[in-house]
């Protein structure tokens, strides 16, 4: 069975089948769906609106009718991803009536989620988002995400007696640590996932849990 982008169905004069004709929404979200998939696997620049017009089935003019090119394209499935893991992490840092700590059980677990269930879009907004969409790149992301920790963060360091500012670059570490583990493991899937994100919560949590109060670089004061 052969696709093509109008409404209907008709016969493939060249073998004699029958045809399912989309309509303009349901081509569409094929694009979409087979755009994010080249695009995961090879990037914005190694892709090609040929390429993408080949897998589809239909022609290149079809993809300019809808994106306008491949940019187009590409920013459309960008953004969806974008706004995904974007509602998966503000919901799980929403969650009301828990502690801190389980607040950054929830916001790891978000993020690993995502990573597990929608690999192709991880790896798109991970590795070159920005080059069309640089106010909603994953670094974006993880710096919004970094600003709901340093709040988190922020009130229990300064009853222990720790200056509130080192929240902010503490929150961006947990964030970006958590990112790159999630990173790592998708090529192996490996520690289980809810494994992982708690030995991540044990790391983070048990480390700032120990902070000293007055640290100072050894190698430095060996220097010296």
């Amino acid at each position: 069975m052969i696709l093509c982008h109008t409404g209907g169905v008709s016969e493939d004069p060249g073998r004699g089948t029958a045809r399912v004709r989309m309509t303009g929404a349901q081509r569409r979200e094929q694009l979409i769906e087979v755009a994010r998939s080249l695009f995961a696997e090879r990037g914005l620049d190694a892709t090609s609106v040929e390429e993408i017009a080949s897998v589809a089935q239909v022609s290149k003019p079809v993809i300019y009718e809808h994106f306008g090119g491949k940019e187009g394209l590409y920013a459309v499935v960008v953004d969806r991803e974008v706004r995904r893991l974007n509602e998966a992490i503000t919901g799980a840092l929403a969650t009301p009536g828990i502690g801190s700590r389980e607040v950054i059980e929830r916001g790891t677990l978000a993020l690993l989620d995502y990573i597990d269930e929608r690999p192709e879009g991880f790896r798109i907004i991970s590795r070159d988002s920005s080059i069309v969409s640089p106010g909603g790149s994953f670094a974006s992301i993880l710096s919004d995400i970094g600003a709901h920790v340093e709040a988190i963060l922020a009130g229990p360091l300064r009853r222990r007696g720790f200056d509130p500012e080192i929240a902010g670059p503490f929150s961006q570490a947990l964030v970006g640590l958590v990112a790159a583990a999630g990173q790592a493991w998708l090529d192996t899937r490996r520690p289980a996932k809810a494994v992982l994100a708690a030995q991540l919560v044990n790391l983070a949590w048990n480390g700032l849990a120990n902070l000293e109060r007055s640290p100072e670089l050894r190698s430095r004061r060996d220097e010296a």
